[in-house]
């Protein structure tokens, strides 16, 4: 590789579709290192649930924010796009290249494309909206915002409580739309960025998720999910893995049903991810296989830029 530039190589995906094993690839192939793009595999005390790449999996390529934090921690995007950033401003005064690898498209667009301000919000409104979804679910608060943010409510995932009540504590604090607060234009990075999607045959996507699950379970997942009950109300456990597991705990259903909605739930959030990122046109797209292909796309990017 040239030393004229500097490059982000962001291979990302929906879970199970086996970023693991070629970003280990890849990153041996470039002498490189991996960051992790992952928003629950930072908390080292979630494992099973977080389907974290192993020690063995890791084949000793150095993997960056996995197990970096305590799940006591408040962490958010715009604090990993800072930090990624003095990471990345380290790392390559020594490599031409780094990898980011994962499934959090709001992480990875962070790093690439920077956060938008977000004005100061009420705690005391945050904590209203919260018990109002403890108490009569996400219903009422999607009739909300669609009062006062048509824009956002018409692209928001309508299935994920958290950014619901992000856009809502924004805008009842500020008073303006959370949507107005979400233009500011991309900024500029000191380095070059090629984006690579990784997706499979739908069937085939939804058979590994189903496969994980089961691996999950047998490897105590139910046991992990009991050791955080304590710390349930976190928004690092409001995610699927865990919360079907807690509804399971607090005799919501049976343990047939938990496991049913887990594997349900991994697909609709696979499906999610997708979603998320082809939006996103400057994402090149390839099976995990084509190995020969994606390297010889990336060489192409990088020899085109020096």
């Amino acid at each position: 590789m040239s030393k004229n530039r500097k490059c982000l190589i962001v291979i990302a995906g929906p879970t199970a579709v086996g970023k693991t094993e070629l970003c280990v690839k890849f990153a041996k192939h470039y002498g490189t290192e991996i960051i992790s793009a992952d928003s629950r595999q930072i908390y080292k005390e979630m494992q099973i649930g977080t389907a974290k790449p192993t020690l063995k999996e890791q084949q000793g390529v150095r993997h960056f924010f996995v197990d970096s934090h305590s799940i006591a921690e408040e962490y958010s995007a715009g604090a990993y796009e800072q930090d990624v950033l003095n990471l990345l401003e380290q790392q390559f005064q020594e490599k031409d290249a780094v990898i980011m690898t994962g499934g959090s498209g709001l992480y990875i667009r962070a790093v690439c494309e920077g956060m938008d301000e977000m004005p100061e919000t009420d705690p005391a409104i945050r904590e209203s909206l919260v018990t109002s979804y403890e108490k009569d679910g996400l219903a009422p608060l999607l009739t909300q915002l669609q009062e006062l943010d048509p824009a956002y409510y018409a692209q928001v995932d309508q299935a994920n409580p958290q950014r619901v009540i992000r856009a809502l504590e924004v805008s009842l604090s500020s008073g303006q739309p959370y949507s107005s607060f979400r233009k500011s234009a991309q900024q500029e990075r000191p380095f070059d960025i090629i984006k690579i999607g990784l997706n499979r045959d739908r069937q085939e996507l939804y058979d590994r998720i189903d496969k994980r699950m089961d691996q999950m379970l047998d490897q105590g997942l139910l046991q992990e999910a009991k050791d955080l009950y304590p710390y349930r109300d976190k928004n690092a456990l409001q995610t699927v893995g865990y919360k079907e597991i807690y509804d399971f705990l607090d005799g919501k259903y049976d343990w047939e049903e938990a496991v049913r909605l887990l594997k349900r739930n991994s697909r609709r959030y696979a499906k999610r991810q997708l979603t998320w990122f082809h939006k996103y046109p400057d994402y090149t797209w390839f099976h995990p296989n084509q190995w020969q292909e994606i390297v010889q796309f990336i060489n192409g990017k990088i020899s085109a830029v020096n």
